[in-house]
Formats: C-alpha cells, structure tokens, sequence
C-alpha cells in the first residue's frame, strides 16, 4: 500500500518521477478529464471510476496518472494492488482506512481481477462508507457486474469505462516521448498497433537496435519483443535475477539477495525495474501479467535445467521464511510458495482457482456462532457428529475455525485442527472413534513418545460443498502445512473425509490410506496420514515437486502448456477476425501440424472441440456459453450472458470452466494425438 498526502514538489523525487510520468503518458484525454472535473468537485459527476481492459491496454499507467493528478491537486492517495490484497476484508478495511476516515481521500485499486471477489463487499459495504468527497478509482481486466452498472442509486456515482488501444496519432506521440527513431516509427507501429505495452516494448526493442519488428503478425507481438530483450540479458547474473522475477509472486531486493547470494543484487533489482515490462508495489517487482507466461516459456526453452534450479532455489528460500516469519505471514508464504508449482499435477489436482464465487477468509470461531456450527453439524453429518463437535468445542474451542464468503461475511463451513498430546487423553480416546482410531494407527507403526503430540484435522464441514475440492479444503490444507513446518513434537498428522475411496483418489502420492475405518451416526470415515518425524514437511513438498512436475511442460511441438492454453484463447478471440485468427500462435501447435489447410482445420476442430464440452456431465451449459460468446457474434461477454438469459457471476463461471475443459481436452489431443 502506498499513501501520499502533500502535492509533489518539483524537486523530490516523487515530484520528477511524476513529471517524467506526465511527458510520457499519451492519450486518455476523456477519462483525465473526469476525474480532474471530479477532483474539482463536480458536485453532478461521478464518485467512483471503474476502468477495464485486456492486459497491456494501459489501465496501470492510466491510474497512476491519477494518482498523480490527485497528489498535485493536495488530496491523500491510497495505492493498493489486488495482487496483494488479504482475503479478509478487515485487512482492506485496514490498508484502505483514510478513504472512510479523511475527507476528500483518493483510493486506487490497480490489478482489480486478483481480487475479483471482493466486487460485492466493495460496492455493498466498503465504498458506501466513504469519507466527505473521496473518491475510488477501480481497474481490472474484467467489466464490473452488470447489476451494480443498473442500479439507480449507482448510475450517477459510477463511471465505467472500457479502454481501448490508443489512437494511431497518440501511438505515434507515446513512441516519440519514447524518443524512438523518426524512421523507427512507422515500423513499430505497423507491429504494435495502439496496444500501450506493446508500444512499450516496441520502444525498448528499437532502442536496442533489434530488427525484430518487420511486420511480424499482431498474435505474436509479446511473443517476438520479449524474445528480442531477453536476448539483450547482460551477464549470467542478470539472467538468473531474470528467472526469479519470472517465477516468484513478488520479487524484492531481500529476496533476490537471499535466493542470488553471491551477487551484489543491488544492481541486479535496478536492472529489473527498468525492464518496460516489469511492474513495482511496496512489496516489490513483478512482471506485468500480459507478459510473465511468455517470459517464462522463453526463460525455460533457452535454459530449462537452469529455469528448473531456480525454481527450487525460490521454494527453499520460502521453505526457511515459513518456519522463521511470524505467525500473520504464514499464510501469504504459504500461498507463494504454492504460487511456484501451480502447474505441478499433483498440486493442481488438489487445488481450486479461487473465483468471485468461491473466495473465503478464514477467522477464528467467536463463542456466538457455536449454535451456527453445530447447527452446521447436525445438518451435514447428523447429531451424533453434532455432538463430538460441541464436545471438542468444550476442549478445544481455540483450534476451530470459520470461512466466511468474502462477498457477504456469510460463515459457509468450519474446521477442527485438533492437537492431541501424548499420552492419549482417555475421556477423549472413548468419547470420539476418529481419534481412537488415529492413536491406534500411530500405536500399531510408529509410537509416540512423551513431549510429542499428533494433529487430526477433525471436522471439515462445508454444507454446501462437502468434501469436496473447495476453497475451504485448500485453506484448511495450507494451515495444516504450515502448521506442520513450524509445529515441535508433532508425529503423525491425519485428515479425516467421509467419502475415503474417491479422497484415496485425490491423495494419491500426497499422503498414506491408514487404513483406519471409524464410524460415527452410521457413517464410515477413512484416515489419511504422514508422520512428520519420518518426512519433514520439507522433504514432503520436495517429494511432491520432484516427482510429478511435468517433465518439460510442452508437447511434441515444443509449445509449453502456458503458451498453448493461451494460444486456445487467444485463436476464440479473434474467432472473427480472419486475418488475425490465420496468424495465432495455435496454427504452430501439433492439432493441425500435418494439415493442408491448417486454418480452415483448426476452426472445425476448435468447434468440434466446443460441442465436445457437453459430453462432460458438467458441461452442457459450458458449451452453450462457449458458443455464444465466441462463434455467435456476441458483441461483448455482457451480451453474450443477455442472449443464454444468465446472470453474468453465472455467465462467466460456466465461461471459465469450459475454457479449462476444452484447453484440457485439446492438450491431450497436443500430448498424445487424437483418440
């Protein structure tokens, strides 16, 4: 977060950066003047702005423009990144604390689609809170939804507006500020197009003196420049500082230093951050998002075991952190270090996306909601269980917790992490059979001693999704790792599900069947383990990484699952745009590789493919929105959820899983040919 409260000055620095900022921002002269006319106080203007856009289109500059406006005019300014958002809206509440407490305040939300799920808390409870005269400026790649857009009380508050690529004229004038050659201009330009990043990356790659730019189709625009200035990496040192900030989360001074620790890495985090397309946060750099999957599949082609060596280094480095940070940290390390291998299989097997639909917070149980749980309880598991809660509620109310949807604070499912000390408490070894049964397993193959305990993930109630993969699962899964690395004394931890067959499925090569089959109300349990004292929970993840990381995380034609995936959007894209549909990067890919006519091909197998969809037994509705929003002219996705009579949170979570069922699909046929 970053809070500015006094103009800038001509001769701070903040004051010439943004001067610099200013002679190099082109364009946006209609959404500038709003926001100054509203800095003003235009009493019949609008409060809020929410811009959106595809990745490259500008939003990042645009906002910080703002944010600069607002400083000079004399108002606070609070800069948030949705990369870095907390998932409890408290912790918002926190950062963003001067918008409702100091008037005349300016909140900017950059990156809104990393926080997607917070839209309905924000324009519900937050936004409506403000301080005299604030005012918020929302950026995202998504359009907000449509219901906040009608309604009245909203109409004349909010302003959105969707950004398009920039004039051919403002092109030219942002690759001139750029001072790119005159006779550099038009050539850069026929390549780019008005896309801000790409004319930025233009700009970089004609500064060096590449030759890249020679009319190459628009599909391959990052592909190209970033191939280009990666080629342009100064020693060895730089390239590796290069692979950290690719594949970390966030990439700062200390981070590098303690990943990079025989280099002077102040140079190294300079060279970073003015790379033109590399983004900073208070937390550090990171590379912009329309860029980091093409610079990865770049990094890893030119040097895969090099690429793979860093990657390793990184999670050692977030391995130490998780056992030394403290305890409000754990969390965020956890998730970073996830954030590393998220295309590895076993990982991604056990995972769920988080969505505007699914996203939860994790809070400690207050003694008022323990009706609600049990309630929970009873309704789930039936009353017998209902009872082993209220009894462990007696005696461990501290290790509960509850999930609330971010979107309403609505508590949606609890948890138990029980801790359970040596020797085995009788009263509790007789009262509940799941944890009998887990003192049994731990007694038949590996004791416990005095001073050690064992830990049973005892209750996961999620009503509406229980036991299955859901966002509770993957927070209640990370606290127990996380646990598990900073515990002393713990032996063997268990997680508890009732349907143990299709669970034994899931934690194939994660954790051990016990074996243990406890019943409790007539229903059976499975047990499923680890003990800690044979397999450190860093041994543990590096087994996990080690042996079900794809090899190369590319098919036959040495296309990575990243780029491929994108290549499938990207050809849906521009499904009707036939000079740039017969350029995208799918027709390098195997599907067609054989073809005499590999364009007209790929479209029938791309359609092909979509009607494939239905066949899932959750598919049927995916396909249909498929269709509709990419072959059936639909203007804008708004549209496309109008036609298929949908509610657009619905319209875009059948949007998403059907584009991972048929990027799925079509990989296969990429990885072993059609079936």
């Amino acid at each position: 977060m970053t809070v500015s409260e006094t103009p800038l000055s001509d001769r701070s620095w903040k004051g010439r950066l943004s001067r610099a900022r200013e002679r190099a921002f082109v364009g946006r002269v209609r959404e500038l003047q709003r926001f100054e006319a509203a800095l003003g106080g235009d009493e019949e203007g609008p409060l809020a702005f929410y811009l959106y856009g595809a990745g490259g289109i500008g939003k990042s500059a645009l906002v910080r423009r703002m944010g600069d406006l607002a400083a000079d005019a004399g108002r606070q300014v609070v800069q948030l990144d949705g990369r870095f958002v907390d998932r409890d809206p408290a912790a918002f509440e926190r950062a963003a604390a001067p918008f409702v407490a100091v008037p005349g305040t300016v909140l900017l939300l950059d990156s809104f689609e990393h926080c997607q799920w917070l839209e309905d808390w924000l324009w519900q409870r937050f936004l409506p809170r403000a301080a005299d005269g604030a005012l918020a400026v929302v950026a995202g790649r998504f359009a907000p939804q449509p219901q906040w857009m009608a309604d009245p009380a909203w109409s004349g508050l909010l302003a959105v507006r969707e950004l398009d690529v920039l004039s051919e004229r403002e092109a030219l004038d942002l690759l001139a500020a750029a001072a790119v050659r005159p006779e550099r201009l038009n050539q850069v330009l026929r390549f780019a197009g008005g896309n801000p990043l790409a004319l930025t990356l233009g700009a970089a790659d004609a500064a060096a003196g590449s030759t890249s730019a020679d009319g190459t189709p628009s599909a391959d625009v990052l592909r190209t420049l970033l191939a280009g200035l990666i080629g342009e990496v100064p020693t060895p040192a730089h390239r590796r500082a290069l692979e950290v900030a690719a594949q970390a989360p966030c990439t700062s001074e200390e981070l590098l230093a303690a990943v990079l620790a025989d280099e002077d890495v102040g140079d190294l985090f300079t060279w970073l951050r003015d790379l033109p397309f590399m983004e900073s946060a208070a937390a550090g750099l990171y590379p912009h998002d329309a860029a980091r999957g093409t610079l990865m599949a770049d990094l890893r082609w030119r040097a895969p075991n090099a690429f793979s060596a860093m990657r390793h280094r990184l999670a050692e480095e977030y391995l130490r952190l998780l056992r030394e940070a403290p305890e409000e940290r754990v969390r965020a390390i956890t998730d970073e270090l996830f954030y590393l291998f998220q295309d590895v299989e076993v990982l991604a097997r056990l995972r769920v996306r988080p969505t505007i639909d699914n996203e939860v917070h994790e809070s400690v149980l207050d003694p008022a909601d323990h009706a609600l749980v049990l309630g929970m309880a009873e309704e789930t598991e039936g009353p017998e269980s209902a009872e082993l809660v209220r009894f462990w509620l007696a005696r461990q109310p501290e290790r509960f917790s509850v999930y609330r949807l971010i979107s309403t604070g609505r508590i949606v499912a609890f948890t138990a992490h029980l801790v359970l000390p040596y020797p085995p408490d009788e009263t509790e070894v007789a009262r509940d059979p799941v944890v009998a049964a887990a003192w049994q397993y731990g007694e038949r193959t590996s004791p416990v001693r005095d001073g050690e305990h064992i830990a049973v993930t005892r209750f996961s109630i999620y009503p509406e999704l229980y036991q299955v993969r859901s966002r509770v699962v993957d927070l209640a899964n990370s606290r127990v790792q996380a646990e598990a690395a900073r515990a002393r004394g713990r032996t063997h931890g268990f997680l508890v599900y009732h349907d143990h067959e299709a669970w034994a499925e899931q934690l194939r090569g994660v954790l051990a069947d016990s074996g243990e089959r406890p019943v409790v109300g007539g229903r059976t349990y499975g047990l499923f383990t680890i003990d800690w004292r044979k397999i450190p929970v860093e041994s543990w993840l590096r087994h996990l990484i080690n042996a079900t990381e794809m090899p190369a995380l590319s098919g036959p034609s040495g296309v990575s699952r990243t780029v491929f995936e994108q290549g499938v959007r990207e050809a849906l894209r521009h499904w009707r745009s036939p000079s740039v549909f017969g350029s995208c990067a799918l027709l390098r890919s195997r599907l067609v590789a054989d073809s005499a006519e590999p364009v007209e091909d790929l479209r029938t197998l791309l359609r092909d493919a979509v009607e494939a969809v239905a066949a899932n037994p959750h598919g049927a509705r995916a396909r249909d929105v498929l269709a509709t929003t990419y072959f059936s002219g639909a203007p804008t996705q708004e549209a496309a959820a109008r036609r298929l009579s949908l509610p657009f949170g619905t319209y875009r979570r059948h949007l998403r899983q059907g584009l991972d069922l048929l990027c799925e699909a079509l990989w296969q046929r990429e990885m072993y040919g059609p079936h």
